[in-house]
């Protein structure tokens, strides 16, 4: 019994540590072997990682890169 509450305890902790993890770079490699790489902060980084390995690069859809506007007050 108290290793079913050890087992439950430990995977509660490990999901809620994994949960916000996320890729901090603008693009991503995705290599023709299936994996992807978004560690990248530039197109020339992600071509050059990716070349020679096949596949192609992509913006990251989860990177918090928004252009913000200025906002302009008129007076």
């Amino acid at each position: 019994m108290r290793t079913i509450h050890l087992a439950a305890i430990t995977l509660v902790a490990l999901f809620l540590s994994t949960a916000a993890v996320h890729a901090d770079g603008t693009w991503c490699a995705n290599y023709k072997n299936g994996l992807t790489n978004c560690g990248f902060y530039s197109f020339a980084q992600c071509e050059a990682a990716r070349w020679g390995n096949g596949g192609f690069c992509y913006r990251n859809p989860f990177a918090g890169n928004e252009v913000q506007r200025r906002s302009r007050y008129r007076r």
